[in-house]
């Protein structure tokens, strides 16, 4: 019989100065070395900051949502 999954979920703000992806990659990676289970990613927010009129690097607000473990 299968136990029905419960899952957490937490935000973070993952960065990069070379584009979108590796701003989640990042906060997926980060989170990973402490987390453990994680199921799915949600994206919440982009934005960018601005240096000098260019875009100085990507910001990312993700949701990481992660299955609970059994007792």
């Amino acid at each position: 019989m299968n136990t029905p999954h419960v899952y957490k979920k937490i935000e973070l703000v993952g960065s990069s100065q070379k584009n979108i992806e590796d701003a989640v990659n990042n906060a997926v990676e980060r989170a990973a070395e402490t987390i453990r289970h994680i199921r799915w990613v949600e994206v919440v927010e982009t934005r960018c900051h601005v240096e000098e009129n260019r875009i100085a690097y990507w910001q990312v607000t993700v949701r990481l949502g992660f299955t609970l473990e059994e007792e």
